[in-house]
């Protein structure tokens, strides 16, 4: 046994020698190890996209962003002096749109958003709700250049506005067609966050034609493109770009139950904003063509009703007298299926194609009549039936001379009296809208179209684009009820 053990221990021995001397061979070779540096890497492409002639390259968000963000610029606007009770200075609603509320004391309200500059004569498509009611209007470069800038228009039916600066060779954008976006696309958003000015975020169209109820402006036009890019307050009126560096979108909302970004941005398609931003420039108002037609939706009682069974299309409620559709032959009931060869999946899908259009333009409207298809060729009115060209907005003064009325801002101690945080008061009631409409002198106005009012001023600026039908709310002093007033020709 004791040669055994001997042998046995021997063999541990050598063993143990050998592994200490490998280990200390290994850690010399680990001392004279020399790492390497290499400056400017290039990136691993390893996604890839199609290209404008459809040929596969490499996904680059690099170039498409350096050449769009000297075409985004950052609009700081200022109303004037304070009104009475104010409260905040700013409001983000639960669809992360910013809006100037009323300032502390007598400092003016600052509100910011983005815009996107869209030819070399200094021309900024953005958003409504950015510029409304500003009474200064300054543009922020991404060279750091500043400007002052005049509205030219705004539709707050599809919250699209224009405003210009005096500065020619300008970097500019291209409005794309938004007809041929894909859902699933790369895409980017540009725009100014909380101020952080020139911001880009990637994602990909995540839904187009969406409706979210954003917009209470009668008759607002909601087909919106969704996408995963991240869009938070201050991006209003920024771009949405493709990879060709097009734009496809202005960025108008998001959808939050906080107010920041939680996954869901909205942008105007580009067809619908070009067109407005066209009108707006050559007239000054928005020549938005009409089929004279109310839309309810295919699980809508109605077309249970009518034996309806189809999932896809925008069903025609009603049809108004001497409407365009009308007049082409459409009918109640019929289905909408197609415009101009383009698939009309949803209403939204309806509002968009029509809303690009202006007045006199003829489209093609294919529906479905109880199961049988017909092809209906429609020239597109004006919302009054006609096609005569829309008029710029009403000025102040017209207004009043329209509703018929003069109007003043109800007394602090007055409102404290009826129990009502402000209003305004209607006197002096001659011929027009007000009277029309059996609304009486003394009448406090609360709201416009639920809009709280406090000034004359609120007032005008809500019925600047309403008049033809809006709804105002309001107390009787010494009546508790209030009342309500849907205001427009009869």
């Amino acid at each position: 046994m004791k040669p055994t053990i001997l042998s046995q221990f021997l063999v541990a021995l050598v063993a143990s020698a050998l592994l200490l001397a490998g280990y200390s061979y290994i850690s010399g070779a680990k001392k004279n190890v020399v790492i390497e540096h290499v400056d400017k890497s290039p990136v691993q492409k390893a996604v890839y996209t199609l290209d404008e002639a459809g040929n596969p390259v490499p996904l680059d968000f690099v170039g498409v962003a350096e050449n769009s963000v000297s075409a985004v610029v950052h609009i700081i606007a200022t109303s004037g002096v304070n009104r009475t009770n104010a409260k905040e200075e700013t409001y983000i609603d639960p669809f992360g749109r910013k809006f100037r509320m009323q300032p502390r004391g007598n400092q003016p309200s600052v509100g910011s958003g983005s815009g996107v500059i869209i030819n070399n004569d200094g021309y900024i498509v953005t958003n409504n709700h950015v510029v409304t009611g500003a009474d200064d209007l300054e543009v922020h470069l991404n060279d750091k250049r500043k400007f002052k800038a005049k509205l030219i228009g705004t539709d707050p039916q599809t919250d699209i506005a224009v405003i210009k600066i005096d500065q020619k060779d300008l970097n500019s954008l291209k409005f794309s067609n938004s007809d041929m976006v894909k859902v699933g696309q790369w895409v980017l958003a540009i725009g100014n966050p909380f101020n952080l000015t020139s911001t880009v975020t990637a994602g990909i169209v995540s839904a187009k034609g969406r409706n979210i109820d954003i917009n209470q402006t009668l008759g607002g036009i909601e087909s919106f493109i969704q996408t995963d890019a991240a869009i938070n307050p201050g991006n209003s009126g920024g771009a949405l770009v493709d990879l060709n560096g097009n734009l496809i979108g202005i960025n108008t909302a998001i959808a939050s139950q906080t107010g920041s970004y939680a996954g869901y941005g909205f942008a105007v398609p580009a067809n619908i904003a070009s067109r407005v931003v066209s009108d707006l420039i050559q007239f000054g108002s928005t020549q938005r063509g009409y089929l004279g037609v109310t839309v309810v939706s295919l699980e809508s009682p109605q077309a249970k009703t009518q034996g309806i069974t189809l999932t896809e299309g925008a069903l025609i409620g009603s049809v108004s007298e001497n409407s365009a559709a009308k007049k082409a032959g459409i009918l109640a009931n019929d289905v909408v299926v197609a415009i101009n060869d383009h698939k009309v999946g949803t209403s939204a899908d309806l509002i968009e194609f029509v809303g690009s259009h202006r007045i006199g333009d003829e489209i093609k409207v294919k529906v479905n009549r109880k199961g049988d298809e017909k092809i209906f060729t429609v020239k597109l009115q004006n919302d009054k039936g006609t096609l005569a060209a829309v008029a710029p907005t009403n000025t102040n003064e017209d207004l009043t001379a329209l509703i018929g009325a003069d109007l003043t801002s109800l007394d602090k101690s007055k409102a404290d009296e009826m129990g009502i945080d402000g209003g305004v008061v209607v006197s002096n009631i001659k011929e027009g809208l007000f009277s029309e409409n059996d609304i009486e002198e003394g009448f406090v106005i609360t709201k416009v179209n639920k809009k709280p009012v406090k000034t004359a001023s609120d007032v005008m600026e809500i019925l600047k684009s309403n008049v033809d039908g809006a709804l105002i709310e309001g107390y009787y002093p010494g009546y508790p009820q209030k009342q309500y007033y849907g205001i427009g020709p009869k």
